[in-house]
């Protein structure tokens, strides 16, 4: 349970941070947006391990998937950390990516 509530903070923490972001320009990566992407891979790997107790396994397809989506997240905030600006279209794919994976977690 704390596993994931760290989870949905890292979410929080990633998506809050791009709103942010957006609405006080320029598109950068903040900080924010580093951390809830570093917390919500980390959170999601430990959440993945086969030591759930009495909760049903996942299918492994949607940890693939919610893998995939995590690391390109991590991979597309990280890379341009230090840059001044990131173009609207980098920026739009983050969120939407942040997005996507909180649709494969809830509806599938």
């Amino acid at each position: 349970m704390v596993l994931r509530y760290a989870h949905l903070i890292g979410f929080a923490v990633l998506l809050g941070g791009a709103v942010v972001q957006y609405l006080s320009r320029p598109l950068r990566i903040n900080p924010a947006m580093l951390w809830g992407s570093a917390i919500q891979l980390v959170t999601g790997i430990a959440l993945a391990a086969p030591l759930r107790g009495d909760d049903p396994e996942p299918a492994p397809a949607k940890l693939v998937v919610k893998l995939v989506i995590a690391v390109l997240i991590a991979i597309m905030v990280w890379v341009p950390r230090k840059r001044p600006e990131v173009n609207q279209g980098h920026f739009a794919a983050i969120v939407g990516l942040t997005l996507v994976n909180a649709a494969v977690a809830t509806f599938w």
